[in-house]
């Protein structure tokens, strides 16, 4: 049976890259990778964020909804069977930052990918400047992801005091509690800094499994928490883009954006300019591909008062 891990966590903790490392080292091993972007939005910026993994060693496969969520659903279903006849020695699944864990498991419980698959590992990714006055529904996603986790890994560590340090970990472990969870989170926290990984890190990692926890399932599966805009043929400067996005995190009549990602082109050939945003951490980077596209993601958004930022 192929091993299919989950690597999950709230919007921009790092999850891609981590994938990107966890991936990594399966392909040093010699094994074949499938990694599978599962975004319940219309349009997936983050695959483009892993095409430069692609290759010999590892495809990477993509699902975005643009749909109600039972299509979606069918979807991911429709997508692992097919994955599951490619001989793929391990499949890795990165979703949506606001994920519904249930469909995980019960879309793997069902036949016949029951009889392809095995689940290997859950394994949570947590901002360690995670925001302390996340709203009752955020800390309900952040809890839900955690609870099953076989570990939860602190992303970040290195820019981070002491103290914010143990205030994540708090925050952590009493969302857990308060969604009605009795487990005991933080002896399956790693703060070490990725980029001191070692192979025997990832091996650790590679095996922490997961944990069928018990918690208060506050909101439905079909409820829609969080809201996703896009915007297209945006007028944003290149020298003004950074600025302009901080603006929007901090301006309240745009309500309370969470994350934004996307592509820019700029008038050279063969560059674009990628954005990766959260409200403690504006990434820029030129690359040689992109999809011209903003995403933002967030609570109570105000598409008007964004769209001025990106389309006056």
């Amino acid at each position: 049976m192929t091993k299919i891990d989950l690597v999950t966590g709230f919007l921009g903790a790092g999850k891609t890259t981590f994938i990107k490392k966890y991936a990594q080292y399966f392909m040093d091993q010699g094994m074949n990778i499938g990694i599978l972007e599962n975004d319940f939005g219309s349009v997936n910026v983050d695959r483009m964020l892993l095409k430069d993994m692609e290759g010999e060693k590892c495809t990477v496969e993509m699902i975005t909804g643009g749909c109600d969520r039972e299509c979606h659903r069918r979807r991911f279903r429709t997508k692992l069977i097919a994955m599951g006849m490619s001989g793929y020695d391990r499949v890795i699944i990165e979703p949506s930052g606001i994920f519904d864990m249930d469909e995980f498991f019960d879309t793997l419980h069902e036949s016949p990918l029951d009889n392809w698959y095995e689940i290997g590992n859950i394994i949570a990714i947590v901002d360690v400047k995670l925001e302390n006055n996340l709203s009752e529904q955020a800390d309900y996603i952040l809890a839900s992801e955690v609870a099953n986790a076989g570990c939860v890994l602190l992303s970040k560590t290195k820019e981070a005091e002491r103290e914010q340090v143990f205030r994540t970990i708090g925050h952590i472990v009493n969302a857990v509690k308060n969604i009605g969870c009795d487990r005991i989170i933080d002896k399956d926290i790693i703060l070490k800094d990725w980029s001191s990984f070692t192979d025997e890190d990832f091996l650790n990692i590679s095996t922490c499994g997961y944990v069928h926890a018990s918690y208060e399932k506050k909101y439905a599966g079909d409820e829609e928490i969080f809201h996703t805009l896009y915007f297209m043929n945006t007028t944003v400067p290149e020298k003004d883009l950074s600025l302009t996005i901080k603006k929007i995190f901090w301006d309240k009549n745009c309500g309370q954006v969470f994350r934004v990602k996307g592509y820019l082109k700029t008038e050279r050939e063969n560059d674009w300019i990628e954005i990766n945003a959260t409200k403690k951490n504006v990434s820029i980077n030129h690359v040689p591909y992109g999809q011209e596209v903003f995403i933002v993601i967030g609570e109570n958004l105000k598409e008007e008062a964004i769209r001025e930022y990106f389309c006056s």
